[in-house]
């Protein structure tokens, strides 16, 4: 079992204080990312307009530049605000292949002060059934401690 409760302590540390969206997006990209080796693609997609996700901070490949909320893995947290968790992307119904090597999807809504969908948290696997409920609680927990403040 990764060791969430470590990485929860260092992006608290490491973005305490900070109230800059695109900061906080970054800092936790980063650490995230590099914290399993199942995660090939991680980053957020931003609510820029209604209905529709726009990339914002990542690591990984290049990823899809606009998702409007009626399409794909990321495109079903955001509009019903809940986790998207995907053992085999190609057996997901309206699933977008940003990159045709993954395998896996883990959508993350991040939810705002003010309890919106401000964001999806989306984490790619070129392994299939990668992800696990214990992933999806424990990331959802670390997003809501820093997007919720």
């Amino acid at each position: 079992m990764p060791d969430y409760t470590t990485l929860a302590k260092t992006i608290a540390s490491l973005t305490e204080g900070e109230d800059d969206t695109v900061a906080l997006m970054a800092t936790v990209v980063c650490e995230i990312h590099h914290f399993d080796d199942r995660f090939d693609w991680t980053g957020f997609y931003r609510v820029t307009a209604p209905d529709m996700l726009k990339i914002g901070p990542y690591q990984g490949g290049h990823g899809c530049l606009q998702i409007p909320f009626s399409r794909g893995v990321c495109g079903a947290a955001a509009r019903t605000g809940q986790v998207q968790l995907v053992a085999d992307v190609d057996a997901f119904e309206g699933h977008i292949a940003c990159a045709s090597s993954t395998r896996s999807d883990l959508g993350l809504p991040v939810f705002n002060a003010q309890n919106d969908v401000s964001a999806v948290f989306d984490l790619d696997s070129d392994q299939p059934d990668a992800f696990t409920q214990d992933d999806a609680e424990a990331l959802t927990s670390i997003l809501s401690d820093v997007f919720r403040r």
